[in-house]
């Protein structure tokens, strides 16, 4: 059986689900793959459905009722991997903004010490590929805030491309993660170094998306914005403690 599991929430994916699937399990590691999908109407779960047939064992599929917010689906993830018995667990888009290559430079990092490997934009410079200059700097300027507020040394505070050591997630109250959206990563990270994890940051190339719908939204980023000040201040009254076996 495969250590690794990559997890890729999916909504309406249904232009990349099928070639990403492919690429992953190209790949030369032996990764497996977990399909969250939120009852995409465009019929995706029907896709990974179908692509079962040709890697039965390691492509799975949980579906969910509807759209339950990012961090949900990655935690419902997280608790399958566990459960599962895998030791290097991913987090991925489905629309190819992550290089899936990347996959093994993140491997490699948490195999040779790191409890958390982060795909940064922003550890090199800015590694960003066609997006508009406006949410590049909104970007680039949100994780900069972050770090500010947080103290946390990490320079792609809100990336989501990650591999997380198991007994990271095994440590981490997850059913009190309090954030669903874009500060789900934020507040990932944060728990992990606060509770002294060793977070490495990788240089990655972000590419955004050629096929789909991006799923970015003015209410992702307000959540993120004040987000961050709460879980600071919160922070100050928290012990951060792995949770009790």
């Amino acid at each position: 059986m495969s250590n690794a599991l990559v997890i890729i929430p999916t909504y309406n994916e249904i232009e990349n689900i099928s070639k990403m699937i492919s690429k992953v399990f190209s790949l030369p590691n032996d990764f497996h793959l977990l399909i969250i999908d939120d009852n995409s109407p465009d019929g995706t779960a029907q896709i990974v459905k179908d692509e079962q047939i040709n890697y039965t064992g390691k492509l799975h599929i949980l579906e969910r009722e509807g759209k339950l917010g990012l961090g949900t689906a990655y935690i419902t993830g997280f608790k399958w991997a566990i459960e599962k018995g895998y030791e290097y667990i991913f987090e991925m888009d489905a629309d190819f903004s992550h290089n899936p290559e990347d996959l093994i430079i993140l491997y490699e990092a948490c195999k040779n010490g790191a409890d958390l490997a982060i795909g940064s934009r922003y550890k090199s410079g800015v590694n960003v590929v066609n997006w508009p200059m406006g949410r590049v700097l909104m970007s680039y300027f949100a994780s900069k805030y972050v770090k500010l507020i947080t103290g946390m040394p990490i320079n792609d505070t809100t990336a989501g491309f990650k591999c997380y050591r198991k007994k990271v997630l095994e440590s981490i109250n997850l059913d009190k993660i309090r954030f669903k959206g874009y500060a789900f990563q934020i507040e990932m990270k944060f728990t992990a170094w606060k509770m002294k994890f060793n977070i490495i940051e990788i240089p990655i190339v972000f590419t955004d998306r050629k096929e789909g719908k991006s799923k970015m939204s003015g209410g992702i980023f307000n959540e993120a914005f004040w987000g961050v000040i709460k879980l600071k201040f919160g922070s100050l009254f928290k012990k951060y403690e792995p949770k009790a076996a």
